[in-house]
Formats: structure tokens, sequence, C-alpha cells
């Protein structure tokens, strides 16, 4: 049955070693946490002292992942892989969250990507310290392996684009022979300022641009943005627009969507915050709701998510809502 198919994300997976400290330390003082935190996973010795320490299974579709199954929609993760200690607590979480890994490639002998998280719970703010040093990302070839009748949904985390567009290109042949109300939609995000990463505006029904890029391209507001980057996409294309505590917009064939951001009464923890609001627009959306609505519910889980440190309490205060 059409309700059964998955929602697939493509792109990264990495460790997040999350830090937590009362305040972030100043620059060129004694702490230097920072440089600190890089020296503990090293295990050099240092004096350096945080609040909390723990492993999260993290990355833009991974996290969309975790979200999307919180949410009550079955999802399936694309993504290279490690071998070793590392990549099996990752794999073991996502077996704890219930989603498909079935199409993880492994590669023995690279290294897992990881991000030293700095959480300062002062302001809710996190700095990030990432690593990747040899980890291929899925390939067109890999992608033409995959039986794409099982999903419904497919998102892309742009990473390497030029693969990525030919894998999107595949969706579109298996679309094409397809009626309308079968075919998978497809979703990109464009969050990081690359200029490869550019060339995804006009290959997705739904297209999120991030606040960092809109600015790149010297746009104050979500909804300059989406006017100046409309003519990117592709007829028909919904782009959308999250701007942190402006909340987020969008703008389609039927006109521009606003919802004002939805704060939680502490902010706690923003990490992964611009992966929930995606993941539950795509929720909506996948479950036919409105832009309007699911520019809504988009902010309001990711509002919730920042007054708490991970993802569970989604699954308490969303789920089959």
């Amino acid at each position: 049955m059409e309700e059964q198919k998955k929602i697939l994300c493509v792109g990264l997976v990495c460790l997040d070693i999350i830090n937590v400290v009362d305040k972030y330390p100043e620059e060129d003082t004694d702490s230097r946490l920072a440089f600190r935190l890089m020296l503990i996973q090293a295990n050099i010795n240092t004096d350096c002292r945080c609040l909390s320490q723990r492993w999260q299974r993290g990355g833009n579709a991974s996290n969309s992942c975790t979200v999307l199954s919180l949410l009550g929609a079955p999802c399936a993760f694309m993504g290279s892989l490690s071998a070793g200690p590392v990549a099996d607590f990752v794999l073991e979480d996502f077996q704890k969250s219930c989603i498909d890994v079935s199409l993880v490639s492994e590669h023995a002998q690279c290294v897992l990507p990881a991000s030293v998280v700095i959480s300062n719970i002062s302001t809710g703010s996190r700095t990030i310290l990432h690593m990747n040093r040899n980890l291929p990302d899925v390939t067109a070839e890999d992608f033409s392996k995959v039986n794409l009748s099982q999903f419904r949904w497919i998102h892309w985390e742009g990473r390497n684009a030029d693969e990525q567009v030919k894998m999107i290109q595949q969706v579109e042949m298996h679309n094409s022979r397809l009626p309308q109300q079968q075919r998978i939609t497809v979703s990109v995000e464009i969050e990081k300022i690359r200029e490869p990463l550019y060339q995804l505006f006009p290959h997705g029904d739904v297209v999120f641009v991030s606040k960092d890029v809109a600015r790149h391209f010297g746009f104050q507001s979500a909804e300059a943005a989406l006017r100046g980057f409309y003519p990117r996409v592709r007829q028909g294309a919904v782009l959308i627009c999250a701007w942190a505590e402006k909340g987020a917009s969008a703008l389609g064939p039927d006109g521009f969507f606003h919802s004002d951001a939805f704060p939680p009464p502490s902010l706690v923890d923003t990490l992964g915050a611009g992966d929930t609001f995606n993941a539950a627009v795509i929720y909506t959306l996948s479950h036919g709701g409105t832009v309007q609505e699911a520019l809504t519910f988009g902010c309001r889980v990711a509002g919730a998510k920042c007054g708490f440190h991970g993802y569970d309490g989604i699954a308490e205060k969303f789920s089959n809502k």
C-alpha cells in the first residue's frame, strides 16, 4: 500500500561527541575549551571540565531520519559508514530508532566522520568542530542498485552534488513511467555555502535553502531569499527557508507562506534543529498536508526540540499528531 512506502534520506551519518558547558570560554583564556576537547578525544591529559559529555548519532540526513521515525513515518537512511566500534554504535542507534539501514555502504579502511560539539546551556548555542578524513559519499552507481518502488519520498542532503543530480535523474526516469499519484517526491537541502551545491536548486519538488546560503547571496530575510532564489527552482516547486527565531517561510505555485517560530520556555540545545524542521515539513507534506500546515508543524517541532537535549522528547510531544 502507498501508506507503507518509506521516506528515504540520503546524506551524512557521523558521530557527535557532545560536550555540555555552562558558558562558552573566552578566547585565549586558561580553559581554551575547543582545543582541549580535541585533546580529550586523543587521550591527552588536560584539566578541562564539562558538565556532561555524550555520544550521539549525527549528520543532517541521519538526524532527519531520527525525527521522521519518532513522528511515526517509516524511513530509511542511505549513506556511507566505516567499520569498527564507532560504526557499531551508530548502527545500533539506527536500529533502536527503527530506521532501515539496508542501503548503507560500508568502507572498511575509512574513518567515520566525527563532530566535537560544544553545547552552551546558558544560551542554547552550539559550536561544531567537524572532521571528515576519507569516507566517500554514496554515488549514482550505488543509487542505481536501489529498488525505488519502496519509497514515496526521497530527500537529499546536499553534499556531492554532481553525483546527487545523477541520482535524482534516476528518480525522474522512474517517475516518468508512473501515474502522478504514484511518483516519488524529491526534496533537496542546500545548507552549505558551496558553489557546486547550487546546481541542486532545479532538481527538487521541495527545496530547502539555509539562512547561511541566503545571507551569502546578500538576502537579509527569508522572504527576500525566496523571491531571489525562486527563478532557480523547477516549475511548480516549493522553496522553503527557515530563519531561526524569525520562523520560516515558503514560496510555491500557491503563493507565499510564513510561520512564526515557537521557542521553548528555556533554550537548551539547538543542535539538529534545522534537520528537525526539515523532517517535520517532509512528514506533513508526505501525509497530504498543505504548505502552511507543514511550515507551522516544522516550526513547532523544531522549537520544541530546542527545549531538550537530543530528540526523544519529540515522540512524546508530537507522535501520531
